[in-house]
């Protein structure tokens, strides 16, 4: 299961549905405050014995991760869900929010969404 928000989404499903990848689910979190750890416990519930993943495209000190993290786990522990906590798939920590250059940006960006769906490792 991958869990995301905004944008990054839309490169996930085009992704999943150009390699015609049938056992990842992608979850969208629409809001992220007011966190909803009620109905995310409820969908991870669907999903007992996957690994999820939280995938962003801003660098890790920079996007949602810090503040998602312990909340993810948190419903994951609602849920009874196997995972303990969640994978983070994403830029690398930077002083800076993005390279400058539209090609590495693109390279990092299909990177992150390789990773995510499990197509690739590393990182």
């Amino acid at each position: 299961v991958v869990l995301c928000s905004g944008k990054v989404y839309y490169d996930l499903l085009a992704e999943r549905r150009e390699k015609d990848i049938k056992d990842v689910a992608i979850l969208r979190l629409e809001q992220l405050y007011p966190f909803p750890q009620a109905p995310l416990a409820a969908e991870l519930k669907r999903y007992p014995e996957a690994d999820i993943v939280w995938c962003q495209e801003e660098t890790e000190n920079g996007g949602a991760w810090h503040f998602v993290d312990r909340r993810i786990e948190k419903a994951l522990e609602k849920a009874g869900h196997k995972a303990g906590r969640p994978r983070y798939v994403g830029r690398a920590a930077a002083a800076s929010p993005a390279t400058g250059l539209a090609r590495i940006h693109a390279a990092e960006q299909a990177d992150l969404v390789q990773r995510a769906l499990g197509l690739k490792t590393g990182g």
